[in-house]
C-alpha cells in the first residue's frame, strides 16, 4: 500500500479562526454539520474532517491510479472540491460515499483529459468476500520461492485483467472490493439502479474468473 498523501491546509484557502470547541471530540455527523454551518467551512472543523478521511481519499486514488506520480495533486483537488461543495451535501450520514464519488469522478475526469490507456487498479493483498462469490485469497502458511513466484504472477495477471475491464466495471469493483461499500451505496455514487450495480459486479467477477481460471484452478 502506498504511503499516505499529505494534503496541506494551505490548499484549501480558509481564513476563519479556530473555534473554542474541541473539534476532535465531535462525532463525524456533528463535525460535518459544523463545516456546513457558515458560508464556508470552519477552518478547525474542516481540518479535522480532512484528518479523519484523508486515508480514504488516498486509498481510492491509489487503487484507481497506482502509477500516477501526481496522486498528491489529485488528492488536494478532491479536498478543494469538498471544501467548495460541502454545503450541497444534504445528508451528512452519506459523507463517506459522497467523498468517494468526488475522488472517483475526479479520477475519470483526469483520465479522459489524458486520453491514454492506464492501468487503473492494483491489488497488493488478497481479498475474501463475505458473500462467497469470489475468493482472491491464496492459501498458504509460509510460501516458498515457487509459491511466491506463482503469487506474483497471479497478481500481475489480476492487475492486467482489471485494467482490461470497462471503466464502469472497474469503478464498481473498486467501490465494492476496495472500499467495501454496499450495493446501495454504489448505486447512489454511480447514479445507476441497484440491479445494474449487481449486474456490473457479477459480470466483472465473471470476466476476472475467466481470465484467471488457470491460477484459480491451481
Amino acid at each position: 500500500m502506498s504511503q499516505s498523501i499529505t494534503v496541506s491546509w494551505s490548499t484549501v484557502d480558509a481564513k476563519y479562526p479556530e473555534a473554542s470547541v474541541q473539534v476532535d471530540k465531535l462525532p463525524n455527523h456533528d463535525l460535518i454539520l459544523r463545516c456546513q454551518a457558515g458560508l464556508r467551512p470552519d477552518r478547525a472543523a474542516f481540518a479535522e474532517l480532512l484528518r479523519r478521511y484523508q486515508s480514504q481519499v488516498d486509498r481510492v486514488l491509489y487503487h484507481l491510479a497506482p502509477d500516477w506520480p501526481d496522486r498528491a495533486d489529485l488528492a488536494q483537488e478532491v479536498w478543494i472540491r469538498v471544501y467548495r461543495n460541502i454545503n450541497r451535501l444534504q445528508e451528512p450520514a452519506k459523507f463517506r460515499g459522497w467523498l468517494s464519488r468526488i475522488a472517483t469522478n475526479l479520477f475519470y475526469d483526469e483520465l479522459r483529459k489524458r486520453k491514454r490507456v492506464m492501468s487503473p487498479l492494483s491489488l497488493d493483498a488478497p481479498r475474501s468476500l463475505e458473500d462467497g462469490e469470489m475468493d482472491w485469497e491464496i492459501a498458504g502458511d509460509t510460501p516458498g520461492p515457487e509459491e511466491e513466484l506463482t503469487t506474483r504472477e497471479f497478481y500481475e495477471q489480476l492487475r492486467e485483467a482489471i485494467a482490461d475491464l470497462p471503466e464502469v466495471f472497474r469503478t464498481t469493483i473498486v467501490l465494492r472490493e476496495i472500499e467495501g461499500m454496499a450495493y446501495e451505496e454504489i448505486a447512489e455514487i454511480t447514479g445507476v439502479s441497484l440491479g445494474t450495480v449487481k449486474s456490473r459486479i457479477a459480470r466483472a467477477r465473471s470476466r476476472l474468473q475467466a481470465h484467471l481460471q488457470n491460477y484459480l484452478d491451481s
